[in-house]
């Protein structure tokens, strides 16, 4: 950036959660007038580090520097108070209120303790005027698109503060027009000097827009670049953690031919299924007996692709058939009738319930297939249970005890057991294997492994690419919530070739 001084600097920051060191040091500039994306996958801990700039979070070390002035943020008031403004992925606006009302909530032109509407509106017009947004600026928010919201509440954090804007997944609801209008004022906003952080999970966009890229990896500091410096391939490494060049060799891995018995029927094929603003329409077909992966970077739509396949989200087009026959979704319960199951990645806020013991957890699936009206007799509960905690080595091997008690890997092999009871034809896994120790890991992996052999089918989600190139037959790529590539996992795929199609969009 020249000679030109960093409006915001954050030095050897470091946060520690009981047991997680969230942010082990980290460094990031801002400068003036430039758009700089920050990157990482789940965990990274860019989510952490915006909570740190904006007082959310109270740093454990390191400092912070505005316009080269030691600062302690200790709250986001504060943060907007001395120039720090964040717009979320979710608008926080009022939506009945007016444009107007929205932007100067709380800060409203007042004479004689009175609001003086006529000033606040002109003022409201001139922002937005300056930001090329022409509003009736009396009419409800709620006239007016996700898109425009989104500009109404930069609008807002520019007037309360123009020197840092943090946009945090603003593009993730928008359409294609809807987001060249947020570059727009994005790029209007650079011009007159305001410094903006971008985070997206959206490749293109990110060099679309952006001046400069930091990536985190793990709460560390990989690196800071300018954009058009660094190939997106490159960008997909940093991001994952493996080079090309230094893959480690999968040939030992568990060869998972495709030579599937010439019987072996489709469970499930969805034909052109999508759902506006969640993932483009789509074409897959999962076989008996055959394990299919999804490929691609946090935000590509992997998980958004699995929820329409069980019914969590509902699809606005396509066409989806299960056993051969089509059928219409319309929820999880639809779903788990016709032999469909999902064990979810946000275990801890849609798998477990934690006050619940182990075997409550267990049945909870069964039972709710069943209905609430025909509980399932106590003995029954109890054979099923041991059946599972002795099959899936569950431990402690304790029925009784609370879920929350468990590790992590455990608390995941009680979901799988959720699901299992269940006899699925389908059973789809997304991210079973995050946060787990390597031996955990492998034990669900060889699980995988031996229900494919026994017949079920499996749609299996995970950002190892190591782990779906060992355990698939097919990998789905995902890239920007589009399907992007279909690849028959045979000895010439490796990591290699997964990295250059999510970071191209086609195979290379």
């Amino acid at each position: 950036m020249g000679a030109q001084s960093p409006v915001l600097e954050m030095t050897g920051i470091r946060k520690v959660f009981p047991g997680v060191v969230a942010l082990d040091g980290v460094d990031f500039r801002l400068f003036p007038g430039e758009i700089h994306a920050l990157m990482g996958e789940n965990g990274a801990g860019k989510s952490t580090l915006i909570k740190v700039l904006t007082g959310v979070y109270e740093i454990d070390g390191g400092d912070i520097k505005l316009a080269g002035e030691p600062v302690r943020i200790s709250g986001p008031l504060q943060a907007q108070q001395v120039g720090v403004s964040t717009v979320y992925q979710e608008v926080n606006l009022c939506t009945n209120l007016s444009v107007a009302e929205n932007i100067f909530i709380g800060r409203e032109p007042r004479r004689f303790g009175r609001i003086q509407w006529g000033v606040m509106r002109r003022r409201a017009a001139e922002l937005l005027g300056r930001l090329d947004l022409n509003l009736d600026v009396s009419a409800p928010l709620s006239t007016y698109s996700l898109a425009i919201q989104q500009m109404v509440a930069i609008a807002r954090a520019v007037d309360v503060s123009a020197r840092v804007l943090i946009l945090d997944e603003p593009t993730s609801s928008l359409d294609s027009s809807e987001v060249e209008q947020l570059f727009a004022v994005m790029r209007r906003l650079k011009a007159d000097g305001v410094a903006i952080l971008f985070v997206s999970h959206f490749l293109d966009q990110i060099y679309e827009v952006s001046d400069r890229l930091t990536v985190l990896r793990n709460g560390q500091l990989i690196g800071e670049y300018r954009t058009a410096e660094l190939p997106q391939v490159q960008l997909v490494e940093k991001m994952i953690g493996k080079e090309l060049a230094a893959l480690e060799d999968l040939e030992d891995k568990a060869q998972r031919t495709r030579e599937k018995a010439a019987e072996a029927k489709p469970v499930i094929e969805a034909r052109g299924l999508g759902r506006t603003g969640a993932i483009a329409p789509y074409d897959l077909t999962i076989h008996e007996g055959e394990v299919v992966g999804l490929a691609g970077l946090l935000g590509s739509g992997r998980t958004e692709l699995a929820r329409l396949l069980f019914g969590a989200d509902k699809a606005d087009e396509g066409e989806l058939r299960v056993a051969g026959k089509p059928v219409n979704l319309r929820s999880p319960q639809l779903a788990m009738k016709r032999g469909i199951a999902f064990s979810s990645e946000n275990r801890r806020t849609e798998g477990i319930i934690g006050d619940l013991s182990v075997r409550e957890n267990i049945i909870l699936a069964l039972q709710a297939s069943r209905g609430w009206t025909r509980p399932i007799p106590r003995k029954r509960q109890d054979e099923i249970v041991e059946k599972y905690i002795k099959a899936l080595q569950i431990r402690p091997a304790d029925p009784e005890r609370p879920v929350r008690n468990l590790s992590g890997g455990n608390q995941q092999k009680v979901l799988l057991a959720r699901w299992l009871i269940t006899e699925p034809k389908l059973l789809i896994i997304d991210e079973p294997t995050r946060g787990i120790d390597v031996g955990a890991k492998a034990e669900i992996q060889k699980l995988v492994a031996e229900l494919s052999d026994g017949g079920m089918a499996v749609l299996f989600v995970s950002a190892e690419l190591e782990e779906v190139l060992r355990l698939s037959h097919k990998i789905e790529v995902l890239r920007d919530r589009r399907l992007v590539e279909e690849l028959e996992n045979t000895s010439d795929v490796d990591a290699d070739r997964i990295m250059r199609t999510i970071a191209s969009g086609a195979t290379s």
